[in-house]
């Protein structure tokens, strides 16, 4: 796998509705999938795929369930991320989302990359200068962004539900140390009904990558993603209005 192809996979720059409601005021502006008709995520929201890639894309839609609209989330062997771009410098602040599992992803195994798929994820992703990288993958980031075209992120920190992993697990990507996961939910957590999240980024950037950096560098994006591409199987997932709240 070539490294545009690594990047583009595992920085897919991956929420869910019941028990957040409209963003208040110290809120940075993630646009509400509540605030959508049926069809495609509002804009900004943007679907990212491989760069020239033939494999079949992620399906997000905006669709009623329980008397809300949210996004619907479909892999079927495929890839991409719905990204929404943050203005230059925003801080990293609270992050609260829900979402639901309908359908997991039976053969996922995130230390391995033939397993490398979730079913739903939700990912911050920081500046993080180049100095702070190490020489070789820092290198490999510059090349990545000039053949992508895309200005990737130093650090990408993923919230994912993985019916493999116990609750609390933290890893590394399997293709690229430049992202971290942190298991959220797992088999233990009910198919079907809403889940809801409220993370630290500021802590939770500092615990996977404060070893490269003792500051926390301002957000480039949030994206919420899944896919099957490596497993070949499908999943089925729904996730409602992201909030992103100053600190």
């Amino acid at each position: 796998m070539n490294l545009i192809a690594i990047y583009g996979q595992r920085m897919r720059v991956a929420a869910a509705f019941i028990a957040l409601t409209a963003l208040d005021a110290s809120a940075e502006g993630l646009q509400p999938f509540s605030s959508a008709g049926a069809g495609a995520p509002p804009a900004p929201w943007r679907v990212v795929g491989l760069p020239a890639a033939s494999k079949p894309l992620t399906q997000f839609d905006i669709v009623a369930l329980d008397g809300q609209s949210v996004l619907r989330v479909r892999a079927d062997n495929s890839y991409a991320n719905l990204t929404h771009d943050l203005p230059p410098g925003t801080p990293a602040g609270m992050l609260r989302w829900t979402w639901r599992v309908d359908e997991p992803l039976p053969h996922t195994n995130l230390r391995t990359k033939n397993g490398d798929d979730v079913a739903i994820k939700v990912c911050a992703l920081f500046d993080l200068p180049l100095e702070n990288i190490r020489f070789v993958e820092r290198n490999l980031l510059r090349m990545a962004r000039s053949a992508s075209g895309e200005y990737l992120p130093g650090a990408s920190l993923c919230y994912v539900w993985d019916p493999q992993l116990a609750v609390g697990t933290e890893l590394t990507n399997a293709f690229t140390g430049r992202v971290h996961y942190q298991v959220l939910d797992s088999a233990a957590t009910p198919l079907a009904k809403w889940v809801t999240h409220s993370r630290d980024l500021r802590a939770d950037f500092l615990r996977s990558f404060g070893g490269e950096s003792d500051t926390v560098p301002p957000l480039l994006a949030i994206v919420v993603g899944a896919d099957a591409d490596n497993t070949h199987d499908a999943s089925l997932a729904y996730v409602g209005d992201v909030v992103l709240v100053k600190q």
